[in-house]
């Protein structure tokens, strides 16, 4: 503190000095800083090969990590030296936007001790182990020759036999659900090593001697998986654990993983809010056209039944399994156009989107889904994955269909693919700061497509009162989401309840019910990030146009909004806010 009696002019002096002298400190730290961060992603690649490989970053793609003790001591040496290594700086001193790298990397870093320590998935989740997916990464890739990506691939082969063998011993009381899910998936994407393989050695330039030893390995390996999934049909659990995460366990995980400004039991009161609040909104619309779907028949006394009878009619409005896929493909081209038109935000046209049908290896948990390249990466395919009908029932595929009528299809590209997923995930490997796309919060990312579907229809997109309609049933499963997964993780709600809640208050289809009981008997808090990124994503968009008035410019709050990467909303909210 300066003295009163400093005149004010060398008062003003000296608090000029002391500010130029902090700023240098500043700058120095952050240089600093910044430095460190260039160090702990280097190493955090040789820990993790398989997560680097996933973000385009392909030095480590022949290292398979044995999940093994070792293994496990090794990361949690890495993890707490880092931690150390954040001790040396204060956090206060750096700037804002690195002050958002260094807690992102904290929670990174607590996050994975939980998740050793506490979680302890690895030993009760047999699908986390499955290496299909990272071997079909490889095949499918294009960032470096095929003939060089087919050794590393060779090479990380070698791993196979003993990954599974740690896998066994690591499995201790597994849940039904996780081992029924880890048999399906092992053994089905397994052709990675068959189909797959052989169709890419028939393109290369290899040798004869090294596709032999390549086939021979390949024999090996899915020997190897089919064993694992032969041990687990035949793994005697008489008491297995339950899929339910319980209250202890799920807080925590939700504030390692969704890191908002809210406590689940918080957000949990929002959506129920919520939910009462989109009921109203769609009541007056049904009651609206109620005659023109129902014509003269009595409207029900029930507000509910009524919304279900006329949403069941605009239901039946819907494609073929046959041409489902293709007709996701035709609409992203005509949401480009009205983005564009509406000068929402600017799409990079050159990042290309390939929508293709859901690998094998990541089926059984959700039916669309983006994969999207990483900051290593910025130029390869974004794939838009489409689940499959192929060997559903007439009816299955009926009530699928029913679910993804004309309406909620074109929301489910807005969601998935423009100005969606794919739209904010090439904008984030943009993103000034690796870290903010490397460590990229779901809820965040999961929150924004959500955004996005309320955002196109307040500009205007198919404006009428069965899309709105139907966008307010699509946002009632988003809402739900977050109601089934804390109510199923922590409040104990049997099956029949959660099907309650989806087919009779979210006016789910019975097949994307099941879907979903399936899901959050799968997963844990992730079906949480959808609305809890949407509810903070939505507020700060109002408050700044309540602070800014007419000068708020909707593209360039998107923009502004997008260049920060995947960090947590409540950190992007601080630097959006911030006056600097």
């Amino acid at each position: 503190m300066k003295k009163l009696f400093i005149s004010i002019c060398t008062a003003a002096l000296l608090i000029s000095c002391g500010k130029s002298t902090k700023n240098s400190e500043d700058k120095a730290l952050d240089k600093k800083f910044d430095t460190y961060k260039d160090g702990l992603i280097t190493s955090l690649w040789e820990i993790y090969p398989g997560w680097a490989s996933g973000v385009g970053y392909h030095k480590f793609d022949n290292v398979l990590i044995i999940p093994d003790a070792a293994a496990d001591k090794k990361q949690l040496d890495f993890v707490n030296a880092q931690l150390d290594s954040l001790k040396h700086y204060n956090i206060d001193n750096l700037s804002d936007k690195n002050k958002t790298d260094f807690q992102m990397i904290q929670n990174q870093l607590e996050g994975a001790i939980f998740g050793i320590k506490e979680l302890k998935s690895s030993e009760w989740n047999p699908s986390e182990y499955n290496v299909c997916g990272a071997f079909a990464e490889i095949l499918n890739g294009n960032y470096d020759s095929l003939e060089v990506r087919l050794r590393a691939f060779n090479t990380k082969m070698n791993n196979i036999p003993a990954y599974y063998e740690a896998a066994k011993k690591n499995i201790k009381n597994p849940t039904i659900e996780h081992t029924e899910l880890a048999i399906a998936q092992n053994l089905g994407g397994s052709s990675v090593f068959n189909e797959d393989l052989n169709a890419a050695l028939a393109k290369s330039k290899l040798t004869e001697a090294e596709k032999k030893e390549i086939l021979e390995k390949a024999k090996v390996s899915v020997k190897a998986i089919t064993d694992y999934a032969d041990w687990l049909k035949k793994l005697p659990n008489k008491t297995p654990r339950s899929f339910r995460l319980g209250n202890a366990l799920y807080a925590k995980k939700f504030a390692f993983d969704i890191q908002s400004g809210y406590t689940a039991d918080e957000i949990y009161k929002i959506a129920v809010d919520h939910k009462k609040d989109l009921h109203e909104k769609m009541f007056v619309l049904a009651d609206k056209l109620w005659t023109k779907y129902k014509g003269s028949e009595p409207k029900p006394a029930d507000k509910l039944e009524l919304i279900k009878q006329v949403i069941d009619k605009i239901s039946l409005q819907h494609t073929t399994p046959e041409k489902f896929q293709s007709e996701i493909e035709k609409q992203i081209p005509e949401l480009t156009a009205y983005v564009k038109a509406k000068d929402l935000l600017y799409i990079d046209p050159s990042k290309p989107l390939v929508v293709r049908k859901e690998p094998a290896y990541m089926a059984g948990v959700a039916g669309a889904s983006i994969s999207a390249p990483g900051p290593y990466d910025k130029n390869a395919n974004t794939y838009y994955n489409v689940g499959s009908m192929s060997g559903w029932t007439a009816e299955n595929a009926e009530s699928y269909l029913r679910e993804y009528n004309d309406y909620i299809l074109q929301i489910l590209n807005i969601h998935e693919a423009i100005p969606g997923h794919y739209t904010q995930l090439v904008y984030s490997n943009q993103s000034p700061s690796i870290i903010k796309s490397i460590l990229g919060n779901g809820a965040m990312i999961e929150g924004w497509a959500v955004y996005a579907e309320k955002m196109m229809l307040e500009s205007g997109y198919k404006n009428s009162d069965e899309m709105w309609l139907m966008y307010y049933k699509w946002n009632l499963r988003t809402t739900c989401n977050t109601i089934l997964d804390i109510s199923v993780h922590t409040k104990n709600m049997s099956k029949v309840a959660a099907l309650d809640l989806l087919t009779k208050e979210a006016f789910q289809q019975q097949a994307e019910a099941d879907g979903k009981w399936r899901r959050v008997t799968l997963s844990q808090v992730q079906l949480c990030s959808y609305f809890t990124g949407y509810t903070e994503i939505y507020n700060l968009r109002e408050e700044l146009k309540k602070k800014e008035g007419d000068k708020f410019n909707l593209k360039k709050f998107h923009e502004k909004f997008l260049s920060f990467g995947s960090a947590p909303v409540k950190y992007i909210k601080e630097l959006m806010l911030s006056k600097e």
